[in-house]
């Protein structure tokens, strides 16, 4: 009965201490003494605190986890974010991925010598003296200006020959047309008009001989008889024996071979006096062997090869050779290099491109565009927050460019300048999420 009586009591003590947050310290001890612990007896306040609290912390823990697996995730997928601002300021430059061209090139060293189409000499035409060299070594020169002047008995001779006949055959028309008059009129005799006829027409054949032989010496009719009538005022500085050396063409002086007195002309004597050069348009002489002839067509795009820093001129090939070198077993080339800035010099020795095939491709990106991450290929393609790894195949290459076969589709915008700064900074981001 009293066992009935505790049992009961406990079970009063249990609800009054639900009910109640801070119970007695007598019913405390009354449970303590009915081998209950403290520990269950908490209120189901207490036990819901307790919960509450302890799942707090799982889910601040799984947030953080969570938060730090996404971040990694992130770094391991190659985004990078970065603005446009910070991009330009980085000089980061950005291309859309587009088809292209190519080019295959064959090695060939080379020589540059002078444009034979645009190099002429000066020749002394008559046989004479020189008076007159009025250009040095290096000057420039316009198409027909006098460069040199000979004094030459030869050209007097020729001069005075057509000049007489001149004077001849106007005399002589000047009697044929006063004997027409008079046989009209019929007071003269008819033989007296004819021989008049004669002597004019073998006069005009003199003027005719005397023109051609000034047009074979380079000498104009017409000037010479305006000179003779110049020389008329001033007959101390008489031009009959005076011969004008012009320039055939425009260029500079590349070579002098007399001086002022020299004798020219006659046989054994200088046949020329300068060497002109026109030198903004140079040859590049390529000795092509044989087992790579083939592969050269005219009108190819030929590059000097040089540093990486400097320029690569660009010249076209104008001929290839039918006929073979016997002793090289090679083949002349020639390529056209332009020489605006006179930079070239004939005699120099280069190394050089010849373009040997163009192979057209759906995705060319320059070199600097591609880098190496994990020993993989990769470019960095923007994206709305950034930038964004991915990894290509490469295909063929040539100088400049490779192409694309796996990766990147036509319209995509990638990194194609300064791409190792965005490859720095996803390294950067990746090691900062490993620790």
């Amino acid at each position: 009965m009293r066992a009935i009586i505790s049992v009961a009591l406990l079970a009063i003590g249990v609800a009054i201490g639900g009910a109640v947050p801070r119970v007695s310290e007598t019913v405390r001890g009354a449970l303590a003494a009915a081998g209950l612990s403290s520990t269950a007896a908490k209120t189901p306040a207490t036990n819901a605190a307790v919960t509450g609290a302890q799942a707090t912390k799982v889910d601040g823990d799984h947030k953080h986890a969570e938060g730090e697996a996404h971040g990694h995730d992130e770094a391991s997928e190659g985004k990078i974010k970065m603005t446009a601002e910070q991009a330009a300021e980085q000089d980061i430059k950005l291309a859309h991925v587009e088809g292209g061209i190519l080019s295959r090139h064959l090695l060939v060293p080379g020589t540059i010598t002078q444009d034979a189409d645009r190099i002429a000499r000066v020749p002394a035409r008559v046989a004479g003296t020189v008076a007159e060299m009025r250009k040095r070594l290096g000057e420039d020169v316009a198409k027909g200006e006098i460069v040199a002047v000979l004094d030459s008995r030869e050209v007097a001779d020729a001069k005075s020959d057509f000049l007489t006949a001149t004077v001849k055959a106007d005399l002589e028309k000047t009697n044929f047309d006063r004997q027409q008059a008079l046989w009209d009129k019929r007071i003269s005799a008819e033989s007296a008009f004819l021989n008049a006829k004669a002597a004019y027409s073998e006069a005009g054949l003199r003027v005719d001989l005397s023109r051609q032989k000034l047009s074979a010496l380079g000498l104009n009719a017409t000037e010479v008889a305006a000179a003779a009538k110049k020389d008329e005022t001033t007959p101390n500085l008489s031009s009959l024996r005076r011969f004008e050396l012009r320039s055939p063409l425009a260029g500079r002086i590349v070579e002098r071979k007399v001086d002022v007195g020299t004798k020219v002309g006659s046989e054994g004597d200088p046949a020329d006096v300068y060497t002109v050069a026109d030198l903004s348009s140079l040859w590049i002489e390529l000795p092509v062997p044989t087992t790579e002839l083939s592969k050269v067509r005219e009108g190819a795009r030929v590059t000097i090869v040089g540093s990486e820093d400097a320029p690569r001129p660009e010249g076209k090939v104008v001929f290839v050779s039918p006929i073979l070198n016997p002793e090289t077993r090679s083949a002349r080339v020639i390529v056209a290099l332009p020489n605006k800035d006179m930079s070239w010099r004939p005699g120099t020795f280069v190394t050089t491109e010849i373009e040997i095939a163009q192979d057209k491709v759906v995705v060319r990106l320059p070199k600097s565009a591609i880098q190496t991450i994990g020993g993989e290929k990769v470019v960095f393609v923007r994206t709305e927050e950034g930038f964004s790894k991915r990894e290509v195949t490469l295909g063929k290459a040539d100088d400049d460019a490779y192409e694309v076969v796996a990766g990147l589709e036509p319209g995509d915008e990638v990194a194609v300048a300064n791409s190792f700064v965005l490859k720095a900074e996803l390294g950067k981001a990746e090691a900062d999420h490993d620790h």
